[in-house]
């Protein structure tokens, strides 16, 4: 007697792979969606960025005209970041029940027609109501848009088009800068930040007529709680606590000195406000850093990548005090590329080591960045008041050494698990 045999059970697909079999792919380059989806992500990180630090080149300006001390006029930059900060992962939660791509819309379409109001603001106070309500509307784009488009993109052209919403990051926070003080040459802070915010309203209109609509999100049931139990136990893990206290310190630090800048250029060296705009300029050594850290991490490693960006920081700072412009530029620079590099190894360390809740701990690190930038920028105005510029730049010296210290700390324990 011969042995029959027996066929294999065919095996059923699980709910999750008919869910995935049944997805659309994701969008690719050469097609027309693929087009319209990375023009408006760029467009979302020209006007968020842009509407984040309209008014950080205005300072001195808000300064002469309102008569604000540095510390009062600084408070129009960080109540925008400090209320961004507590509503970015409020903001990611409910772009996982109502979709990401609406989220972004509509927050940078309300953002930046508040924007339009605040040159109308009869006082200082009224400046800085407007610019935290800012913050709170244009969170959904910094919180949503990096994963609408590892989402709706397919992973083979993903890191091109996150590289134009990058860019537009970077060119949006430059104009943000730029537009405003060079309108200072012909019309005052209210004319400039009225043009400014047209130009943020313009990016966001596109934004709203060219975003493809969501092919491949599902939405999902608000679970508050298990929320709260992941942010708990990232901020238990001591690898993940550190980085993003490594956030908070050097964003923190990055913004206290670009606040500040302006009040040193004009006084010690006369330059008008026009020509202290240009200085945001030496904000390309960033998008240069960004470029060029990932070939530093693969030689060094990560930790070592941070402590070189952060000695670079602290080797420019002190030449930020000298008494020659051409010893003051090259000390910004050199500032602006050890931050970025810090920042860039920073952020893509925490995404690796929480693979699991990679959007939670994200956008926790944004949320810590963001907040560095408005408590230590407020605070920043009130010792450089008190201590002149040789006491601020004690202080983030300081605030960098702290970092470093965190730097270590994580490295330490990356090694011990490893």
């Amino acid at each position: 007697m011969t042995a029959t045999a027996i066929a294999p059970t065919p095996q059923l697909p699980t709910i999750p792979g008919l869910i995935r079999a049944a997805m659309p792919q994701g969008l690719q380059r050469g097609e027309r969606g693929y087009r319209r989806a990375s023009l408006a992500l760029l467009a979302a990180g020209l006007a968020s960025f842009n509407a984040l630090y309209c008014t950080q080149a205005l300072m001195p300006t808000l300064s002469a005209d309102l008569g604000a001390s540095p510390a009062q006029a600084a408070l129009t930059v960080s109540a925008t970041t400090g209320v961004l900060a507590i509503s970015i992962l409020p903001a990611s939660v409910l772009s996982e029940r109502f979709g990401r791509g609406r989220v972004i819309m509509i927050s940078a379409l309300a953002a930046t027609i508040v924007g339009l109001l605040l040159p109308f603001a009869p006082s200082l106070s009224w400046l800085i109501a407007g610019r935290a309500l800012q913050g709170l509307l244009i969170a959904g784009v910094p919180a949503t848009a990096m994963a609408w488009l590892a989402q709706e993109i397919h992973p083979r052209d993903l890191p091109r088009a996150m590289g134009l919403y990058v860019a537009g990051n970077s060119i949006g926070g430059l104009l943000g800068r730029l537009i405003p003080s060079g309108l200072l040459q012909v019309a005052d802070w209210r004319v400039a930040l009225g043009v400014d915010m047209g130009f943020a309203l313009t990016c966001a209109i596109i934004i709203a007529t060219i975003i493809p609509a969501e092919r491949r999100f599902t939405p999902k049931r608000l679970r508050v709680r298990s929320e709260l139990r992941t942010m708990v136990a990232q901020w238990r893990d001591r690898r993940l606590g550190a980085l993003f206290g490594v956030g908070f310190i050097f964003m923190g630090a990055f913004v206290s000195l670009y606040d500040f800048l302006g009040y040193r250029l004009s006084e010690v060296f006369g330059l008008p406000a026009s020509a202290i705009g240009l200085v945001f300029l030496l904000y390309l050594f960033g998008t240069v850093a960004s470029a060029q850290v990932g070939r530093l991490v693969f030689k060094r490693g990560r930790s070592t990548a941070m402590l070189i960006g952060a000695a670079m920081t602290i080797v420019g700072l002190p030449l930020t005090a000298g008494s020659e412009l051409w010893l003051v530029l090259p000390g910004v620079a050199l500032f602006t590329y050890g931050f970025f590099t810090v920042h860039s190894v920073a952020s893509g360390w925490v995404g690796a080591l929480a693979p699991a809740s990679r959007g939670e701990a994200s956008g926790m690190y944004l949320a810590c960045y963001y907040l560095g930038s408005s408590i230590v920028g407020y605070l920043s105005g009130h010792i450089m008041h008190a201590f002149g510029w040789w006491g601020l730049i004690g202080w983030l010296v300081a605030l960098i050494g702290i970092g470093c210290a965190l730097t270590g700390m994580v490295a330490r324990s990356a090694r011990a698990r490893t």
